[in-house]
C-alpha cells in the first residue's frame, strides 16, 4: 500500500497511526496538495489527500472511507473501533466531531493564506464552530475517567481527535486553549507521547 499525503495533514496522520497501529506495511509519499497536485490527480481527481492505494492498483480516498477497509483488513478483534452496537456509535461520534472540527481549521488556514483578503463572516463562523466542537469534546472527555476514550484500548476517536488538537495548535496559535479544555489537552498529551504518533508527525508547514 501507499499512503499519498503529508503528515501534517490530521487526516493523512490518523490513517498513517491506523496502518502502524494494525501493523500493516505501507509507503509512504508525502506528496503535497498544492505543489504536487498534478502527480495526485493522476490518482486521486479531488486532488485531495489522504489517498491510499493498494496493491493491486486499487485506489481509495478520504479517510473515513480508508479506515473502514483497513477495519477489515485487521479484523473485527483488532479494529479501533467495535463492529457494532452503542459504543461504535459513539466513537463514529466522537470522529465525526473531530474531523468536522478539522475540516473548519483546515478551511481558516487556507483563508488566510491563500487569499488576499479574509472574509471576517466566514472566519468568525468557523471559529464559532471550532470552539463549539471543542466545548462539546471537552464535556465528553471530562466524563470519561479512563486512559483513552472508551477505556484502556486506543480507538479512532482517540486517534483523530489527537491529530485535530495538534493541527488546530500549529495552524491557529491561541484557538486552543488548555485552559478552558484540561481533558483535551490530557487526552492530546497521552497519545502524543505514544511511539507511533511520535514517530508518524510532521511540523504543519503553510499551504503555498
Amino acid at each position: 500500500m501507499n499512503l499519498i499525503g503529508q503528515y501534517d495533514s490530521p487526516f493523512v496522520r490518523r490513517v498513517a497511526l491506523a496502518l502502524r497501529f494494525y501493523g500493516l506495511p505501507f509507503e509512504h509519499t508525502p506528496w503535497s496538495t498544492f505543489g504536487d497536485a498534478e502527480k495526485i490527480a493522476l490518482y486521486n481527481p479531488l486532488m485531495r489527500v489522504p489517498t491510499l492505494v493498494l496493491d493491486d492498483g486499487e485506489v481509495l480516498i478520504e479517510s473515513t472511507a480508508i479506515l473502514d477497509y483497513l477495519d477489515e483488513q485487521a479484523g473485527p478483534s483488532r479494529a479501533l473501533i467495535p463492529d457494532c452496537g452503542h459504543v461504535r456509535r459513539e466513537v463514529l461520534h466522537i470522529c465525526a466531531l473531530a474531523t468536522g472540527l478539522g475540516d473548519k481549521a483546515v478551511s481558516l488556514l487556507y483563508e488566510r493564506v491563500l487569499r488576499g483578503e479574509e472574509s471576517q463572516r466566514w472566519v468568525a463562523r468557523c471559529r464559532s464552530q471550532i470552539a463549539g466542537v471543542l466545548g462539546t469534546l471537552e464535556e465528553d472527555r471530562a466524563r470519561h475517567r479512563t486512559r483513552f476514550w472508551f477505556g484502556d484500548q486506543i480507538t479512532h476517536a482517540d486517534i483523530a481527535v489527537a491529530c485535530v488538537i495538534r493541527f488546530t495548535r500549529e495552524a491557529h496559535a491561541g484557538l486552543f486553549d488548555e485552559v478552558r479544555t484540561p481533558a483535551l489537552a490530557r487526552h492530546a498529551e497521552t497519545c502524543e507521547a505514544l511511539p507511533p504518533f511520535q514517530d508518524i508527525v510532521q511540523p504543519l508547514a503553510a499551504p503555498s
